[in-house]
């Protein structure tokens, strides 16, 4: 009976979908691999959508959880890491082109994940509300720019997703301990006041 129950905690429909990126990161560099572009498109829409959902459904069902929250952030690792080089293969005049911004974006990243595991060992699960507009819009433009849309989306998109970026450095500097799912910086300084004046 503990077993049937461990099990389904682990096998929830949250999970399941943030399961879904690292069965969909080899797969998109087979369709890459083979020049399948509207396949890999197709793929990727599929994976965007399951880093959106899996959070909602998790409030929803309230099936939020620690190990949620890792698999979560471990899916978006493994797929964000994916498409750059997969994406590379597809279209390399367009990954020249933006690589500045695409670079940006990967450096701003890895330097606040950098940042959160020198500070409290662990690697950050933030999922502020900026982390999650600039991978909404990242996702959105990138896919319009792959399809043969305009690049300048996701030149915006870059800013938004250094801006995000920023946030989750700044909320590193002030916390004291790791958390998880924190809104924005602003909550974590007003969660301080309060502290701070109960303390009083």
């Amino acid at each position: 009976m503990a077993l049937q129950e461990n099990i389904n905690g682990v096998l929830t429909w949250p999970n399941l979908l943030s399961c879904f990126r690292f069965i969909a990161a080899p797969v998109l560099g087979l369709l890459a691999w083979h020049g399948l572009p509207r396949t890999y498109l197709a793929v990727l829409v599929l994976s965007f959508l399951s880093d959106v959902l899996d959070g909602f459904i998790a409030r929803v069902l309230k099936q939020e959880s620690a190990l949620g929250t890792r698999l979560d952030t471990a899916g978006d690792v493994v797929m964000y890491a994916t498409i750059p080089v997969t994406a590379w293969w597809l279209w390399p005049d367009i990954m020249r082109q933006e690589a500045p911004f695409i670079m940006a974006v990967i450096a701003s990243s890895a330097l606040s994940a950098i940042i959160g595991m020198l500070k409290f060992r662990v690697f950050p699960t933030y999922h502020t509300w900026g982390v999650k507009l600039a991978a909404a819009v990242a996702a959105s433009t990138a896919f319009l720019m792959f399809a043969g849309g305009p690049t300048w989306p996701f030149r915006l998109a870059t800013l938004i997703c250094l801006l995000a970026a920023i946030e989750q450095i700044a909320i590193t500097i002030v916390l004291h301990e790791s958390r998880s799912n924190v809104r924005s910086l602003w909550h974590v300084l007003t969660d301080k006041s309060k502290s701070s004046q109960r303390a009083l």
